[in-house]
């Protein structure tokens, strides 16, 4: 006698959807979670990544020019400045001033052997360059330490002034002259017209100090935000004339280098765009994909090491370009 057939027994829907329903959350849970690391990672890398990099930084300096002497006239190399030309935030022998006159011991194969006393033997060096120091300051601090120098002495004289009268005072004290963080474009009109003033002064009275003739090398101010103005993310206050401001005293400097002839304009403004809180970012329109790296120190407002090398060679560029005809007999 045949056994009746039994029939597949299909649960009820209700309790098929209440058992898959914890799986599905789950899987939910895990993907917004995935998402999530996914979002702070990215952040902490596009965002808060400031990778130092290693090796040469900046343009190549073309070793020909440094294949002959320039001048057998004694020549001095004066440093006048903030903390820039002082090289604070280099390692000993690392910044801009002391890879001029010396190669450190670690040079890079390209620069080897290519400094000032390759081509001007009877170089002397003097830095005057003051961390912290404004622009008033270097008119009535700094300017006083210069002596005048003999007849028969020709001047090089490397300059980096205004950036601490912007940044100063970091936002914790009302704006003025000389520490003008947080002042609308208005406010710091007056303040950036007594800079141009200020930069002239500056210019001609160091220019008597050399009565046997001298050339600046003058540098404009770099912009760690890589022109997108984002102070809270560099983490100081918002500032939002910051870059207007910033543009501004970036022309008067220009403005003076255009009028005089023995000024050489030096834009580590445009040399390092693209190396501030920004450079990871391969959306930014600064993006240096071939050097996506940070070139400042840890109080943002002075370079590092790469940063340093980086203004060498450019002043050794103009230098190349300028000096030897300038000291030819």
């Amino acid at each position: 006698m045949s056994q009746p057939t039994s029939l597949p027994t299909t649960p009820p829907a209700g309790e098929t959807r209440t058992s898959r329903s914890p799986r599905r959350r789950l899987i939910v849970l895990g993907v917004i979670g995935l998402l999530l690391v996914v979002a702070v990672l990215g952040y902490r890398y596009f965002w808060l990544g400031r990778p130092l990099g290693h090796g040469p930084a900046g343009p190549s300096v073309a070793r020909e020019m440094f294949g002959r002497v320039w001048s057998d006239r004694k020549v001095i190399l004066l440093g006048f400045g903030d903390g820039v030309t002082a090289g604070y935030g280099a390692t000993p022998g690392h910044s801009f001033f002391d890879r001029l006159v010396k190669n450190p011991a670690d040079e890079f194969a390209d620069m080897s052997s290519l400094c000032l006393p390759a081509v001007l033997p009877n170089l002397e060096a003097k830095n005057l360059g003051l961390s912290g120091s404004t622009s008033l300051e270097h008119l009535d601090i700094l300017l006083p330490r210069v002596p005048t120098f003999d007849d028969d002495t020709f001047g090089i004289v490397a300059l980096t002034t205004g950036g601490n009268d912007v940044i100063h005072n970091y936002g914790r004290t009302p704006p003025r002259e000389g520490a003008m963080y947080g002042a609308t474009l208005a406010q710091a009109q007056p303040w950036i017209a007594n800079f141009e003033e200020r930069l002239e002064t500056m210019l001609n009275r160091l220019r008597e100090r050399f009565p046997g003739g001298c050339h600046f090398f003058l540098a404009n101010i770099y912009d760690p935000t890589d022109e997108d103005g984002d102070t809270l993310n560099a983490g100081l206050p918002r500032w939002p004339d910051g870059l207007r401001v910033h543009k501004a005293y970036n022309e008067v400097i220009a403005r003076c280098a255009e009028r005089r002839e023995d000024v050489e304009l030096i834009d580590i403004h445009r040399e390092f765009l693209g190396h501030g809180i920004h450079c990871r970012q391969f959306w930014h329109r600064h993006y240096r994909s071939a050097d996506p790296t940070y070139w400042y120190f840890d109080n943002l407002e002075d370079p590092h090491d790469r940063g340093y090398d980086a203004i060498r060679r450019m002043l050794l560029i103009e230098m190349s370009r300028v000096l030897p005809q300038r000291l030819a007999p």
